[in-house]
């Protein structure tokens, strides 16, 4: 099945900007929102030059404000038509070490990406439920599978509760015609992590958000990208000792 339109948060750079690309590339109409309209304006420049004949919508949105994630979905199938599928991609990264005088900005990233995460899905699947069908992704993290850490450990702790949250989201939704995914990044360069100098089994935007895409494709359950190594590493995390952990994150 062609999912042919297309909503993607978090759409003006990094991991939400890379996908909008591949999937103009491959015929699409997109929904694009995010906080930062220019970029948008930019990136729709881009996506249409890149293939003329889709069409492109763009509006502001921070996923924070969770009253104008409903209003700006159905503003959205309004302009489409139909909503298929749906990428909840909106995401953050700051922290650090619980107790160590930065709950603000730990609280931060627990709002964004698990409350604000769950209005998007809700905001999501009322659409879907309404025309039933469509495809509700998710774009969780490898750092799901197990705690993590410093920087990391709230982050980790959010990405676990989003991937709990779709996974609930898809038992409800079980043999009827919405599908349900969540997509398991492993490390793919983007603005979230341009910043950190020594990450292993690192790839590029372009790598990182074709191997998204073709997985999102798939609509299968869960998937680990890119395949290596993340797809083993899912079960050996699960099994490793604390003190390995603490030597990766």
């Amino acid at each position: 099945m062609t999912r042919q339109n297309i909503l993607i948060t978090g759409a003006s750079s990094g991991l939400g900007r890379g996908m909008a690309i591949e999937f103009a590339k491959k015929g699409r109409n997109l929904a694009l929102c995010a906080r930062r309209i220019d970029r948008l304006e930019t990136l729709k420049e881009e996506l249409l030059a890149i293939n003329p004949t889709i069409q492109v919508f763009i509006r502001a949105l921070d996923v924070d404000d969770h009253d104008a994630v409903f209003k700006v979905f159905a503003d959205f199938k309004e302009d489409l038509g139909s909503v298929d599928r749906i990428i909840v991609n909106a995401g953050m990264g700051k922290g650090a070490s619980v107790g160590s005088g930065y709950f603000y900005a730990n609280k931060q990233t627990a709002i964004t990406n698990f409350v604000s995460a769950l209005a998007q899905c809700e905001a999501a699947m009322q659409i879907f439920r309404q025309q039933q069908a469509g495809h509700l992704v998710t774009i969780s993290s490898v750092s799901a599978v197990r705690g993590a850490r410093r920087a990391m450990t709230v982050y980790a702790a959010t990405k676990a509760a989003l991937s709990s949250l779709t996974e609930g989201i898809r038992i409800d939704v079980l043999g009827t015609p919405i599908k349900v995914t969540t997509i398991h990044p492993g490390f793919i360069r983007s603005e979230i992590n341009e910043k950190v100098k020594k990450v292993p089994f690192i790839v590029d935007t372009e790598v990182g958000c074709q191997a998204m895409v073709k997985a999102i494709e798939k609509e299968v359950a869960n998937s680990f990208v890119p395949t290596w190594p993340w797809a083993l590493f899912r079960y050996l995390a699960r099994i490793a000792p604390l003190s390995m952990l603490a030597k990766l994150s």
